[in-house]
């Protein structure tokens, strides 16, 4: 689980702060000493004019480290201390002529004007690392809100960020999904702890979506600022910020702290606008397989119907008019059409059940022999006048799959076979081992309900899917075969595959409602495997189910070994 991340706060006060503080002012008292040190060492050798430039260069030097404040205390400490030191007559603060008065003014005014000047420039250094700083800031929020699967689990984030901006506890609410008509406050998330009156100002700010307070233009009399987490035309949350900040009403400090609200208030909308869209598809779906549902019940569960209800009508109203083989094949009629109806019942529940999220198999070791025996006995109870025959290649490993699903898979792929199969030609179902091949392999192995791409993949990808190889369940039959086009079309659940190969026979009518082939791909993909279709070099088509195998666990020892 991804850790919440959030804007990182400006630095405050640190001992490193406090020890370059110290640093500063040691080095304005070594430079004001050096220059003392100077003007004493030059005192008699130079003019007085020469050593006023001394304490000029001083000054200018402390004034890099020092206030402005306590840099104008200094410099008139300076002067006062020139005066009494070096200037006509010494020893008091007296001046003998007129320019020397105007040299220690002068000397005075220099001074101040180069410490505003320094502390003009440290000044504006300052307020470009500050914007330095911000700007960073928000970059890295924003990048950190960009891709976040739960925005909502960053406001806490925001919260600790605001409440740094604003010197004083900050406090969110943050919409769970719609606006409320009122004050629910369970329709929030809230941080932090704010009072009534707080409270009752964090919603007015999300409805109106404005800021409040001190410099907004609304309600400036208020003492905290309450900033709105914007959308795109919409209010999605509200902040609350007290301290020094807001009531000294900073306007930089008020931009910014919109600037971090907003892309909180954008994630949030397009975290909604997503999860909006994706109702939308899945009721649209849902209504879409509702409608296709609806009408293949409507057509092929109607038709069996109406003929078992018109055989069984014969049956009791002229079961005396009739001879024993009429009777006898009406009862065929109604047994066939109860099987169909069946059959399309298991692969509708099938089909559901495989399309759901976490479906969970019933896997065990099973032999590739009983399962394609138990296909071929009821195929023959089916249709016992087919010719439907099979080969399972000696050696075959075990397939760890779930027995009742590849038996509906085989039944389903054997019945469509029969299907399309004219009475005098064969279905056959072989079974055999394909080892990983340096040529690629047609299995795109897609996640079950995912749609197959149609590329191939590379034998370092099947190596590395099935290591041991796969199993290949295949159920050839002789019919026409399947246009190009609906090779894939025909696994989509509900499509019959109308089109034949170009040049043969016309396909028979087809009773099925087309879930057949969509629930057989679903099962082999459920196990990890593919079901695709191949055109056979003589006509017909090849349904081949590709199953990974899996090495065996070695058989437990017997008792007594």
């Amino acid at each position: 689980m991804p850790t919440p991340q959030h804007p990182p706060t400006p630095p405050g006060p640190t001992p490193q702060a406090a020890r370059g503080l110290r640093w500063r002012l040691l080095l304005a008292a070594l430079s004001w000493a050096a220059g003392w040190a100077a003007m004493a060492a030059l005192d008699g050798r130079v003019d007085l004019a020469n050593l006023a430039m001394l304490l000029v260069l001083a000054s200018a030097v402390a004034s890099l480290w020092l206030p402005v404040w306590l840099a104008a205390a200094a410099d008139a400490l300076a002067v006062a201390g020139f005066n009494w030191q070096f200037v006509p007559p010494r020893g008091s603060f007296a001046v003998d002529l007129h320019q020397h008065a105007l040299l220690l003014g002068a000397m005075l005014a220099v001074n101040c004007i180069i410490a505003a000047l320094m502390a003009a420039q440290r000044h504006q250094a300052q307020q470009a690392q500050a914007h330095a700083w911000q700007a960073r800031q928000l970059r890295q929020w924003s990048e950190t809100l960009r891709d976040a699967a739960d925005p909502l689990a960053h406001a806490g984030g925001l919260q600790a960020a605001l409440a740094a901006l604003g010197g004083g506890p900050a406090a969110l609410i943050v919409l769970r999904d719609g606006l409320p008509p009122g004050n629910d406050e369970q329709a929030v998330l809230g941080l932090g702890e704010p009072d009534a009156d707080q409270r009752a100002g964090l919603w007015h700010c999300l409805r109106q979506g404005q800021a409040m307070g001190p410099g907004t233009g609304r309600h400036g009399e208020l003492p905290a600022w309450y900033v709105p987490l914007r959308g795109r035309g919409r209010c999605l949350g509200a902040a609350l910020l007290t301290g020094p900040a807001p009531a000294r009403g900073d306007l930089a400090s008020l931009a910014h702290a919109q600037a971090l609200c907003d892309p909180l208030g954008l994630a949030l909308q397009r975290q909604q606008a997503a999860l909006d869209a994706q109702r939308a598809r899945d009721a649209a779906q849902a209504q879409g397989v509702r409608n296709a549902l609806l009408a293949a019940i409507s057509h092929d569960y109607r038709t069996p119907l109406a003929t078992m209800l018109g055989a069984a009508s014969s049956l009791e109203s002229q079961a005396e008019r009739l001879d024993p083989a009429q009777r006898q094949a009406l009862a065929r009629r109604i047994v066939s059409e109860v099987g169909q109806l069946s059959r399309l019942t298991d692969n509708t529940l099938q089909l559901a059940r495989l399309d759901a999220p976490g479906v969970a198999l019933r896997c065990d070791w099973e032999s590739a022999e009983e399962l394609v025996g138990a296909a071929l006995r009821h195929a023959r109870e089916r249709d016992a006048a087919r010719r439907t025959r099979a080969r399972v290649e000696p050696g075959l490993p075990l397939l760890w799959c779930d027995a009742l699903l590849m038996s509906q898979l085989l039944d389903n792929l054997i019945d469509n076979a029969l299907k399309h199969t004219p009475p005098e030609g064969a279905v056959e179902l072989l079974v055999r081992r394909q080892l990983p091949q340096p040529q690629p392999l047609p299995l795109p192995l897609p996640l079950p309900g995912q749609r197959a791409a149609n590329v191939d993949i590379d034998a370092a990808t099947a190596a590395a899917q099935a290591p041991l190889g796969w199993a290949v369940l295949a159920v050839r039959d002789r019919g026409p075969g399947v246009a190009p086009a609906w090779r894939e079309r025909i696994f989509e659940v509900f499509q019959r595959g109308a089109e034949a190969m170009p040049g043969a026979p016309a396909p028979l009518p087809s009773r099925g409602a087309g879930v057949g082939l969509a629930v057989c791909r679903a099962i082999a993909r459920a196990h990890g495997g593919e079901l695709r279709l191949r055109a056979r070099g003589h006509g017909g088509s090849s349904f081949e189910c590709w199953l990974p195998l899996r090495e065996a666990p070695a058989p437990a020892p017997e008792a007594g070994e």
